[in-house]
């Protein structure tokens, strides 16, 4: 039966006995409660008006509400507690952990707990990649000026350091890259830095840029350095333009001349050695003539040792017949010629055999004799003959 229905007595939980209905004072229940957990923690409680020492006030069951409410209340700080003490660090994140606002340690990633509001954590992401671009003006070893803009790729390596080591690590990547640029500018030509060395140089600023952010323990790792301009500045870029195209014209005539030398060069070589294969046939074969001439020299002064005379007028003989048979030769009979002689002359002067060793038949021309009765025009005739028939020829 409900607190307010007829015959249900003096039930009024708010305690308000009387004829008075009304809403219950507010003020006087929060005072209420507050003795009643005064008295569950061992405080005095206040005495209020109408309700006289602790009259109404108890809890339903005695010391047993009060042994359930601080179980409640025990529940509730424990699950507070283990809800700070908690915490859970993601793959790509490192968690440093400062212990009364002091460096205690690194977490790794995973599920892990702490002392409540005595640690705190600070998730650092160490996977993420940041970028930053930076342009400059410098001068050059050749003493010119370059107009350069990079990108630097960085993430942080060790976050306590990165937290505790360096106050601003972001303005120190800055500085060290500037730094390290211009020194590996300064040492660079011009040309080297536009056209023909930009990797080397990326590499080389990266490695210095590292080498100070390691010294300074900044915790952070450049991972790239990408060069994405180098150009001469706007008032001379005209004149590097004609710089690098005549360049351009070298390079093309080189690659022209050594196509040629790649083409000559073979065919020379191939000529040098057939001239040089030739040469050692040449000395072989002169080297054994000259041997068996030696050997044949050898065995005819054997022969001659045995017979000189004959030898000598077999060599003799020998000799001039080499010698007679390479010139041409009239034979005249005195014995019976007469005054008025008839030389060939066409025949003599016409060179003899080289190859054929025996003797030329030489021709035989008989003089007349004293007796002949021909007269002078059978010899004029025989004159006009001979001239024409050279006339023939």
């Amino acid at each position: 039966m409900a607190w307010n229905e007829p015959g249900g007595g003096d039930r009024d939980p708010w305690n308000n006995k009387g004829g008075d209905q009304g809403p219950p004072d507010l003020d006087e229940v929060v005072r209420k409660l507050q003795d009643k957990m005064g008295g569950l923690f061992g405080g005095k409680r206040r005495g209020g008006g109408g309700g006289g020492g602790d009259g109404g006030g108890n809890f339903p069951g005695g010391g047993a509400g009060k042994t359930a409410v601080g179980l409640v209340i025990g529940l509730i700080l424990v699950g507070v507690l283990g809800f700070q003490a908690f915490y859970i660090i993601q793959p790509a994140e490192r968690g440093v952990v400062k212990r009364f606002g002091a460096y205690h340690t690194v977490t790794a990633p995973g599920p892990h707990l702490k002392l409540p509001f005595i640690d705190t954590v600070d998730v650092v992401n160490v996977d993420q990649v940041n970028k930053f671009q930076h342009r400059a003006q410098m001068l050059t070893k050749d003493e010119n000026i370059v107009d350069l803009t990079l990108e630097v790729q960085f993430r942080i390596q060790d976050a306590a350091d990165f937290l505790f080591q360096d106050a601003d690590p972001g303005a120190t990547i800055h500085g060290a890259t500037e730094s390290t640029l211009r020194e590996v500018i300064g040492k660079s030509p011009l040309d080297a830095i536009i056209t023909e060395n930009r990797s080397g140089i990326a590499v080389a600023v990266q490695q210095g840029t590292q080498e100070l952010l390691d010294l300074y323990r900044t915790g952070l790792r450049v991972t790239n350095i990408n060069i994405q301009r180098a150009e001469a500045p706007e008032a001379v870029a005209e004149a590097f333009a004609d710089a690098i195209r005549a360049r351009e014209d070298k390079e093309r005539l080189q690659n022209q001349a050594q196509t040629y030398a790649n083409d000559v060069v073979p065919r020379a070589r191939g000529e040098a050695a057939r001239l040089i294969e030739d040469a050692k046939g040449y000395k072989a074969r002169v080297i054994a003539e000259a041997d068996g001439e030696s050997q044949r020299f050898l065995a005819l002064l054997g022969e001659y040792e045995k017979a000189p005379k004959v030898t000598r007028e077999r060599l003799y003989l020998e000799t001039m017949q080499d010698v007679l048979g390479n010139t041409g030769k009239v034979l005249l009979d005195v014995k019976e010629g007469s005054n008025l002689t008839y030389l060939p002359l066409d025949r003599m002067i016409q060179p003899g055999p080289k190859k054929d060793k025996s003797p030329p038949q030489s021709p035989r021309i008989a003089l007349p004799s004293p007796n002949d009765q021909r007269s002078p025009a059978t010899f004029t005739d025989r004159r006009d003959f001979d001239r024409s028939r050279r006339d023939r020829r």
